[in-house]
Formats: C-alpha cells, sequence, structure tokens
C-alpha cells in the first residue's frame, strides 16, 4: 500500500525568534519512504536538524526580524504493509522490578499526565480486578472511549488528563493523555505518538484532516499500538514522535508571539500505479 501524506502549515509571526518542530516522519519509518520527504521552509529560511532525547527528527527555524511568516510544507509517498495494528492478547505484563530501564520513564507523571493525582486511586478501584496485560489496556482504553465525547469545538492545548477525565469532553490528545496516564497509573509504561492516520479502511469522517495521536504500551518484550479515540485497530498510522505526551511533542513551538493563519494535512492511500514511479 502506498500513502501520500504532507501538509501545508503557516505561522503568522512579528518579532525574531526561534522557532521548533517535530514534522518529520519518525526515523523508524524513514526506510518506507518512496523518495526523500519534499520539506521546505519559506522565506529563504534555514533550518538546524536534530534528534532529541526520545529519538525524534526535530528541527530548529531561527527566524530573523522582518520576516512576517513562517511557512511548512512537505510532501511524501510512504510504503505500508497495509495490516491492522498488531494484536497479541497473551501480552506479558511486567511487574516495575522487571521493567527495562528505558521504560520507567513512562510510567512517571508528566506535564499532562498526572500519575500523582485522584486518577491513582480511582485507576486501582476502577481497573485493579482486570487481568493483567492486554486485557487491563483495553479495559482503560474502553472506559477512556465511552467517558469521553470528542470534540474539535472543545480542543484546548492546556487541557491535562485530570481535567479531561472532570470535563470529559476533547479531541484525541485528551482521549490519549488520559488512557496513558491510567496506564501508568497501573505501573503499565505508557509513551504518547502523534502521526499520520487517515480514513484508510474505515467510513470517512466529517472533520477536516488533522495528524493524530495514540498511545504504545510496553508489554512482553516490545511496545504495542493503542488508540482510545477509536477504540479499534486501524491501518495506515505513520508516526512522527514519540514521548511522555503532547508537551515532548509539539508539532511547531514558537519561543514569541505568533498565529496560525494556515493548516492543512494530507493522508491518503494512493491508488494509481504509477504514482510510485513519479514520486
Amino acid at each position: 500500500m502506498l500513502i501520500k501524506i504532507g501538509y501545508d502549515i503557516e505561522l503568522a509571526v512579528t518579532s525574531p525568534m526561534a522557532l521548533i518542530y517535530l514534522l518529520h516522519v519518525h526515523p523508524s519509518r524513514r526506510d518506507d519512504l518512496v523518495a526523500p520527504e519534499d520539506f521546505r521552509l519559506s522565506n529563504g529560511l534555514q533550518a538546524e536538524e536534530y534528534m532529541d532525547a526520545f529519538g525524534n527528527h526535530c528541527g530548529r527555524v531561527n527566524v530573523p526580524a522582518g520576516v512576517g511568516s513562517v511557512r511548512f510544507t512537505n510532501h511524501a509517498v510512504v510504503r505500508d504493509s497495509g495490516m491492522l495494528d498488531d494484536v497479541n492478547y497473551g501480552a506479558y505484563q511486567h511487574d516495575p522490578t522487571e521493567l527495562p530501564f528505558s521504560t520507567l520513564q513512562f510510567i512517571l507523571p508528566s506535564r499532562y499526565c498526572e500519575v500523582d493525582s485522584e486518577l491513582l486511586n480511582f485507576a486501582w478501584n476502577q481497573f485493579g480486578q482486570t487481568p493483567l496485560g492486554w486485557a487491563r489496556v483495553q479495559a482503560i482504553c474502553d472506559f477512556v472511549h465511552n467517558h469521553l465525547r470528542f470534540d474539535y469545538q472543545q480542543a484546548r492545548a492546556t487541557r491535562t488528563a485530570l481535567q479531561g477525565f472532570q470535563e470529559r469532553v476533547g479531541v484525541c490528545r485528551d482521549f490519549t493523555h488520559l488512557a496513558v496516564t491510567l496506564c501508568r497509573c497501573m505501573n503499565i509504561p505508557a509513551r504518547y505518538c502523534t502521526g499520520y492516520l487517515g480514513d484508510i479502511g474505515v467510513p470517512q469522517v466529517p472533520y477536516p484532516m488533522d495528524f493524530s495521536a495514540w498511545f504504545e504500551v510496553f508489554l512482553g518484550d516490545r511496545w504495542y499500538t493503542f488508540d482510545a479515540r477509536h477504540n479499534r485497530t486501524r491501518i495506515g498510522r505513520i508516526v512522527m514522535a514519540r514521548g511522555r505526551d503532547a508537551g515532548d511533542v509539539p508539532i511547531t513551538m514558537a519561543f514569541g508571539p505568533n498565529t496560525l493563519t494556515n493548516f492543512h494535512v494530507v493522508t491518503e492511500e494512493v491508488f494509481d500505479p504509477g504514482y510510485q514511479i513519479a514520486a
């Protein structure tokens, strides 16, 4: 399967500033690109690229005075297996004494995931009697999927997992933050993911295409994908970045006054057999 991805994002800026972004395909999917990403910056700006502590491909733009806007565009085609997310009902849940050291940071509280809050007692009361492992994570996804109401009009960049739990509304990042937090409360390492997820293999939804958020948990000897918003396995996830929560993986973060003036994302299956050659 071939999936066309890309975006056109523009920020209006009024002063010199640094601007960081996580807008590239994750290095783990780089070999799946048919050709290198066609990433471009407007106004002759140049980016300094680097890898962050979580292994994400990032960039920094130092915007000089007099530049009224910064526009990011990208186009690429990705090969994908076309298979649904992996499922392993027998995946083993480790005791914290057995967890690899690299996973321990993903059972701790983070900016948007308040493990050390009233959610801790709630989680043990709600899920403490569920079977360990896959079934427990699925029980958490079922709860979050039914507890929160999806509403783009209620999106708020500062909403935490606890606030989402209390307000019972949000967008995909809120579903993900709450599920991640409840997993961590139950000593299951969980990390936040952002990337592309098109309407492939499912009915199209009546919303503009956007980036998506889901999460991964460490069970057995590997990380598995879960999605509390959709609460079903999906085809064609293309990860861009992973971290403790959304604070670690901002699409863009400007260190100065800015306004989002354009935001357009493309994620769609390519059916033209000649597209791969053209790309």
